[in-house]
């Protein structure tokens, strides 16, 4: 089991303001938004139990169940996210944003060179859609090198 924490009310709003009280959004709404999003989450389960998100099942693959993670856990109203089943993402390297922060010094902080924020950037498609729109809060994965 896995377990990721989120800044519960840094995320993205998908209730069009932010959340009521930021409580967590429904199965069908954190489903549509991987819809939109265009993530394939075919073999995987969404519970939303209070301020956590637990997702079952299995991805296609592990980055794409990394994305999953991703973009459910960057929702306002959510705190955590578990997987019930983490043997294809139990080596996942996630980085939360501070304020201050940009691509470029999260790639030198954790590739080790900040030209490499194209990399960071790419790995977050489609979440991110500009490597200068990230937010302090949100979580980011960082590729393995």
């Amino acid at each position: 089991m896995g377990l990721w924490n989120f800044v519960k009310d840094a995320g993205k709003s998908l209730f069009g303001g932010k959340a009521e009280a930021a409580e967590a959004p429904k199965e069908e709404v954190l489903k549509a938004e991987l819809k939109d999003l265009g993530l394939d989450a075919s073999g995987v389960e969404l519970k939303v139990e209070g301020d956590k998100v637990v997702v079952a099942g299995k991805a296609i693959d592990a980055e794409t169940k990394e994305k999953i993670i991703l973009a459910v856990g960057n929702v306002d109203g959510v705190a955590s996210v578990e997987t019930e089943d983490d043997a294809d993402t139990q080596d996942a390297v996630f980085h939360t944003v501070v304020k201050g922060d940009n691509l470029w010094k999260i790639a030198e902080k954790t590739l080790g060179n900040g030209a490499k924020y194209e990399i960071i950037f790419e790995a977050n498609k489609p979440m991110l859609t500009h490597p200068d729109k990230i937010y302090p809060g949100q979580v980011l994965r960082i590729p393995k090198a």
